[in-house]
């Protein structure tokens, strides 16, 4: 498979994709429950939703969508306590230093676009010093549109100074991969993230599907 053919620039998701936040984003929503005297719930519970943030948590805790009245309320309360444990039991995926460092190796440029608004993901680069070599890194709050819109992708490649066809997307939500394939970039589904609770994968139209971070690589050494 030639999805390596003329690439210069490999971006990335970042929740579910590079690191594991699910841990520290279900806690935070299910302080939520417990400090209002309900039963905690499981992370198992959680963790298909966090690559939604908040949407996606407090879905989980209760039941409600952004326009229930007390969404609004509810979220900034989840937000200061993502806040407080944002690096509590956060991690990076297994395998990811060595694909990032694989990247660079190869003279690819690499970086993020999230939907994780950059009040938490300055705080994360901040502190993981995998992120200290990204070449750029665009937040929800970075355009005026968020992912599934391209428009995230597309100043993400303005900035490393590459054209969208020459940039691979890696993400975990259907939401990723209709957002690069409306860039005009190849895709690849994160098999091992959080996936959602939409409709199988295998239908979002990715040009790929990995199961673990380093089986990207195996594309590079087929071109």
């Amino acid at each position: 498979m030639s999805l390596f053919a003329n690439v210069r620039a490999v971006l990335f998701d970042l929740d579910g994709t590079l690191i594991d936040s699910a841990p520290d984003l279900g806690a935070a929503a299910d302080r939520l429950r417990t400090d209002r005297g309900l039963e905690s719930l499981p992370l198992r519970a959680y963790r298909p939703m966090a690559g939604a943030g908040a949407r996606g948590m407090l879905s989980v805790a209760f039941g409600i969508t952004p326009e229930h009245p007390d969404f609004p309320h509810l979220r900034e309360e989840f937000f200061a306590n993502y806040e407080r444990c944002i690096h509590e039991r956060t991690d990076v995926f297994a395998g990811v230093p060595e694909l990032v460092a694989t990247l660079m190796q190869h003279s690819l440029q690499w970086g993020v676009v999230t939907n994780k608004i950059s009040r938490f993901t300055l705080l994360i680069a901040q502190r993981v010093a995998l992120f200290g070599g990204a070449g750029v890194i665009v937040s929800g709050d970075s355009t005026p549109y968020s992912k599934p819109h391209p428009a995230p992708l597309l100043a993400a490649a303005e900035r490393l100074g590459v054209e969208p066809r020459e940039c691979i997307y890696v993400g975990d939500d259907e939401r990723d991969i209709q957002a690069g394939r409306a860039a005009g970039m190849g895709t690849i589904a994160a098999m091992y993230g959080y996936l959602g609770t939409g409709g199988h994968p295998a239908g979002w139209g990715a040009d790929a599907m990995i199961y673990s971070p380093l089986e990207l690589l195996k594309f590079m050494e087929s071109d």
